[in-house]
């Protein structure tokens, strides 16, 4: 059986962790590891931040790079590359099978509007030593936190969130009530 999470992942306190389920609950067989926990980092001057080694590490797996994409305001994620690639693979093959039979021939104005997200949504960036990372140019104006900033960095199962100290406020005071009931729905 897979590690369980600890004290620390689930409250967050402490540095960040992530835990390891059975292949019939949260995981898939190409991302067998779920990112939990919790870190309030603060961004220098050159808009780099470090991030908690384990997800870092787990973030480039075998690589030194990773993928940045905006998410909402306040909001940007950090994906494993490979992972991320494939899912954008096979959302790709579904669309250009959709466009060759026809059945997005009336929605091209939303085919568009995804194509123009998918080419600016996200960025390959390099994860340095010590798990810091830039924040480039276009995403930094979506985070809005200002150098010498704190920056709360999220595992969010899937990926790793960075997060602007008030939206991560307002995001939480919003989903915690549904907790109980998103954990049992997925979990259960």
């Amino acid at each position: 059986m897979g590690k369980e999470p600890t004290r620390e992942a689930c409250c967050g306190q402490g540095r960040a962790t992530f835990a390891r389920f059975p292949s019939s609950t949260l995981a898939t067989e190409q991302n067998k590891a779920v990112f939990l926990g919790e870190a309030t980092r603060t961004l220098d001057q050159r808009f780099r931040l470090s991030l908690p080694e384990d997800m870092a590490e787990r973030l480039v797996a075998g690589s030194s790079e990773c993928l940045i994409a905006k998410e909402r305001r306040g909001c940007l994620s950090l994906w494993n590359r490979e992972h991320w690639e494939e899912h954008q693979r096979q959302a790709a093959e579904i669309l250009k099978g959709k466009l060759a039979s026809g059945r997005l021939e009336r929605r091209l104005a939303d085919v568009q509007r995804l194509g123009r997200l998918l080419s600016t949504r996200q960025r390959v960036t390099a994860i340095a030593g010590r798990g810091r990372l830039v924040i480039p140019e276009g995403f930094r104006e979506l985070l809005a936190v200002e150098p010498g900033g704190s920056v709360n960095v999220v595992g969010a199962a899937v990926c790793v969130e960075l997060w602007h100290p008030e939206a991560w406020a307002d995001h939480l005071a919003e989903a915690l009530p549904g907790y109980r009931d998103l954990y049992e729905d997925l979990v259960s």
